[in-house]
């Protein structure tokens, strides 16, 4: 039994992006058989963790950081006009704030480190690579490997978009590879035993003699039991097209609107936009300027349990966000067998294949829309496109990033730290095609 002191400062079932991922991946990871796992957590997810069975200081302890948290959160708030904007201002100031948190934690747990009570130390959140780990090199002098990740950002924002980077109020992205200079940014990978990697762009951002650390885990995955139907409908005119995210200007709501608006008007594809934010009346207004109103219904935003029914009713995923670090909701609407068209730029390259789904290239707005466009009249005119890859879809969403295949990839992790396997494990990055690799079933024969 390896015994885990697993740290996920934002780690919540209730709530959703990081505080979503940050407690899926330690409740799969924690339910592993042969995993003794106790999860630290930030005091404001204390009800939530209660709520989904979990017992205090057996299952969890709550670390209280709100003197410093608190005041931070309000900051941030703001600095960005209390917007759903400029989270990269959110990001720094978490990264400058969050040291306390885990002095908090060396407080409460160090000496237990220090004893051999812990087999190993895993910080799951936060994701970004932006905030170093003192606890790295604590857990280096007392012997305990340290494992940090999945870290994921910095996808840079396309030349061609500068202006919706302005609109989003993310003016410190500007000087966000300035992260490399705080102090602790080396050491922490220096010390840590290993780093889990969630992206190409985030690889390229590690030196390169920390490199031989890392292994390439997403940190997006699915819970089969959210996502547990199946879109079983038959791809037919006129074509049911889905577009779901925040309605703010880099997800590309308008690109979908005005690329579909041709088959729209000739009553060959309808369009369903689920989600909600700033940009809704722009979008509703260009929809009624293209005289295609009645094909484009807004649906607002809906709960998490309420999206799949929104994603099974639908024949193709419309996504052309240009600056997505995970992409999980790709990976939703793969699991029910949905098929995706995305850009291929940033976490979105990384889980659509041309076996899974459709991708365009990252360009300028219109020269997205010039690309969408055609591959939306021949998927109109040719719906059985859709159905060849919505098997492989599902396949790909749930052998690969199924929130259980997640936590056994991390296990090998531990593993090899540990030194019970002698190689690293390598599953490619990206991960391949399930078709073109045993990979995924020979992780899963290793459980």
């Amino acid at each position: 039994m390896t015994r885990v002191l697993l740290i996920a400062e934002a780690c919540n079932p209730q709530m959703v992006s990081v505080p979503l991922v940050g407690w899926s991946h330690v409740d799969a990871v924690r339910k592993l058989p042969d995993i003794d796992a106790l999860i630290v957590t930030q005091v404001r997810n204390r009800e939530a963790l209660l709520q989904a069975g979990l017992r205090e200081d057996t299952d969890f302890v709550a670390i209280d950081s709100e003197r410093i948290a608190k005041p931070a959160w309000k900051a941030a708030s703001l600095l960005r006009g209390g917007s759903n904007k400029g989270w990269t201002t959110v990001t720094a100031i978490a990264t400058l704030t969050y040291p306390y948190f885990e002095n908090l934690i060396w407080k409460r747990f160090g000496s237990q480190i220090q004893d051999g009570s812990f087999d190993l130390v895993h910080r799951v959140t936060p994701l970004s690579p932006t905030a170093p780990s003192r606890l790295a090199h604590r857990c280096r002098r007392a012997k305990v490997p340290f494992v940090l990740g999945p870290l994921n950002g910095g996808v840079p924002w396309p030349k061609q978009f500068d202006a919706a980077r302005r609109r989003e109020r993310e003016w410190l992205s500007y000087v966000r590879s300035g992260y490399k200079l705080l102090p602790g940014y080396r050491q922490t990978r220096r010390d840590a035993a290993a780093l889990m990697i969630g992206s190409q762009d985030t690889w390229q951002q590690v030196p390169q003699e920390y490199r031989e650390k890392c292994v390439y885990i997403p940190e997006n995955g699915i819970d089969p039991d959210r996502f547990s139907g199946r879109r079983n409908r038959q791809a037919e005119q006129p074509l049911r097209l889905v577009f779901l995210g925040r309605l703010v200007p880099y997800k590309g709501a308008d690109m979908v609107i005005e690329a579909a608006a041709d088959l729209i008007r000739s009553e060959q594809a309808v369009l369903t936009i689920v989600g909600d934010g700033p940009e809704r009346e722009t979008l509703e207004r260009q929809a009624e300027m293209l005289g295609i109103g009645n094909g484009v219904r807004f649906v607002g935003r809906v709960p998490h349990e309420a999206v799949q029914q929104h994603l099974i009713e639908s024949d193709l995923f419309v996504f052309p966000s240009i600056r997505e670090f995970g992409g999980a909701v790709a990976l939703e609407a793969m699991a029910v067998g949905l098929v995706p068209l995305v850009v291929r730029y940033g976490g979105l390259a990384e889980l659509v294949t041309d076996q899974t789904g459709f991708t365009v290239e990252i360009g300028s707005r219109q020269e997205i829309i010039q690309q969408l466009r055609p591959v939306l009249e021949r998927v109109a005119a040719d719906p059985s496109l859709i159905e060849t890859r919505s098997q492989a879809a599902h396949q790909r969403a749930m052998e690969w990033f199924s929130w259980e295949a997640k936590a056994r990839q991390v296990r090998e992790v531990y593993r090899w730290v540990l030194g019970q396997r002698s190689e690293k494990p390598d599953w490619g990055m990206p991960f391949p095609d399930v078709e073109n690799v045993s990979s995924p079933k020979a992780v899963r024969q290793q459980a």
